[in-house]
C-alpha cells in the first residue's frame, strides 16, 4: 500500500520593506544595550525570508492539534522558546486580544518619548484604527538620533518595528494595537498567539496570505532545525 499523500496548500506571504528600519537600526549607539532593553529586534530585522522554506514548513501545520505534524515527531512551539529567540522575558502568558481601552494621549507619551501635542497632530484613523503614520515617527527618529537622544530614539525606533515588522496591518501606519502591544509589554505571548493564528487562519481556508511576521517564524524554523 503506497502512503498516503499529504495534499499540499498555496501560500503567499505578506513582503515586508524592512530596509528603512535596518538603517534606522544601524544608528543606535550602543546595541548590546539595546538589545538588553528591547531583545533582539535587530537580529529578527536581519533575518532575509526564504518563502520555500516557509511554505514547505506550513504544510505540516496540522489546525486540529495547532501544531506542526513530521513523520516520526510534533512541535508546539512555546512561550519559552519564543521568550529564548526575541530575547525578552515573558512578563506576561497573556496576549493582546484587541479588546483592550486605548490609552489616553498623555500615556502614550510616557510610553513613546513623544510629547502629547505631537501625538494630538499627528494621530490619525485608517482602517478603523488610530494610530501614527510611519513618515512621522521615522522623521522623528532621525532629529532624535542627530540630537543624540539616545533613549527617546531607541524608544521610537522599537515602535516602529512592533508596527511595520512584527505586527504589520496597515502599510506605512503603526496602529493603535501595535503601540498598545508596545505599551503593556507583552511583546512573547502576543507574537507567539499571532503566529498560531495566522497559520491556523490560512490553513482552514486552505489558502490565502500569511500575515504574521514571516521573517520571525523562518527564525522559529531554523531553530528547531
Amino acid at each position: 500500500m503506497e502512503p498516503e499523500r499529504r495534499k499540499t496548500k498555496k501560500y503567499t506571504f505578506k513582503s515586508l520593506e524592512v530596509e528603512e528600519l535596518r538603517n534606522l537600526g544601524s544608528l543606535i549607539v550602543d546595541q548590546d544595550k539595546f538589545c538588553s532593553k528591547y531583545g533582539r529586534l535587530l537580529y529578527l530585522l536581519r533575518t532575509k525570508m526564504e518563502e520555500g522554506i516557509l511554505s514547505i514548513l506550513i504544510q505540516f501545520y496540522d489546525s486540529l492539534y495547532h501544531c506542526f505534524t513530521f513523520p516520526n515527531y510534533q512541535l508546539f512551539p512555546t512561550l519559552e522558546e519564543y521568550s529564548s529567540i526575541i530575547g525578552l522575558p515573558i512578563t506576561g502568558r497573556v496576549p493582546f486580544i484587541g479588546l483592550e481601552q486605548d490609552p489616553k494621549r498623555c500615556e502614550i507619551a510616557k510610553s513613546t518619548h513623544l510629547r502629547k501635542g505631537e501625538i494630538e497632530k499627528n494621530m490619525v484613523t485608517k482602517g478603523g484604527l488610530h494610530g501614527l503614520p510611519a513618515e512621522f515617527l521615522i522623521e522623528k527618529a532621525l532629529t532624535l538620533s542627530q540630537e543624540r537622544k539616545e533613549e527617546d530614539f531607541e524608544s521610537i525606533f522599537t515602535l516602529l518595528v512592533y508596527g511595520l515588522f512584527l505586527f504589520p496591518n496597515i502599510e506605512n501606519f503603526v496602529d493603535m494595537n501595535a503601540i498598545k502591544i508596545f505599551m503593556k509589554k507583552i511583546l512573547v505571548p502576543t507574537l507567539l498567539g499571532d503566529t498560531y493564528n495566522s497559520i491556523h487562519l490560512r490553513n482552514s481556508y486552505g489558502k490565502g496570505m500569511v500575515s504574521c511576521c514571516t521573517p520571525f517564524l523562518q527564525v522559529v524554523h531554523i531553530s528547531y532545525a
